[in-house]
C-alpha cells in the first residue's frame, strides 16, 4: 500500500490522460468529468498524509457531481447549434430534374439538378406520359427509385 501511496500522483496523471484521450474521441463530456474528478484526486495525492482510498472517494464524488450537474447543460449547449441540413435521401425530396428518356409510368431515368441520374416512376399514375426534356420534381424516394411529379410550368 505504501507503493500506491507514494506513486498516487502518477496514477492520477495517467487516469487524467486516458480520460482526456477518450473525451477527445467521443466528445460526450462523461470522460471530461471523470478527468476533472481525477484532478481532484491528484490534488489530494500531493499531500502524503491523505490516504489513497480517500483520494479515490473524493475523485468519484467530484466526477459524479459534475456528470449530473455540469454535463447536461454542456451537452445542450453543444447540440444547440446542430446542423439541420438534410442529407442523402432526405435532401432529394423537392429536387428538380429533367427526363432523360420518354416514359409512360414505367420506371425510367431522370437527371436531377444535383447531377445524379436516378431511376424514377411517376408518383401519380393518372398523369400522361412524360417526354424527354420535361421537368419533374422528386416527391419521395422508394428504395432506389425516385417518385416524381411533373414540375409546374411558370407562364411568362
Amino acid at each position: 500500500m505504501d507503493f500506491i501511496q507514494s506513486y498516487a500522483w502518477i496514477i492520477w496523471l495517467v487516469l487524467i490522460l486516458v480520460f482526456v484521450i477518450i473525451e477527445v474521441i467521443t466528445v460526450d463530456f462523461t470522460s471530461l468529468m471523470l478527468a476533472v474528478g481525477s484532478i481532484g484526486g491528484l490534488v489530494l495525492g500531493l499531500f502524503p498524509s491523505i490516504p489513497f482510498w480517500l483520494q479515490v472517494l473524493v475523485a468519484a464524488v467530484i466526477a459524479l457531481l459534475l456528470v449530473f450537474t455540469v454535463r447536461p447543460p454542456l451537452k445542450r449547449l453543444l447540440q444547440r447549434g446542430g446542423d439541420r441540413t438534410k442529407t442523402l435521401v432526405d435532401a432529394l425530396a423537392g429536387q428538380t430534374g429533367v427526363v432523360v428518356l420518354d416514359f409512360n409510368g414505367k420506371p425510367n431515368t431522370v437527371k436531377l439538378a444535383n447531377g445524379e441520374t436516378w431511376t424514377v416512376k411517376l408518383a401519380d399514375t393518372s398523369h400522361p406520359a412524360l417526354k424527354e426534356g420535361d421537368h419533374v420534381v422528386v416527391t419521395a424516394i422508394n428504395g432506389s427509385t425516385a417518385l416524381v411529379a411533373p414540375a409546374e410550368r411558370t407562364k411568362k
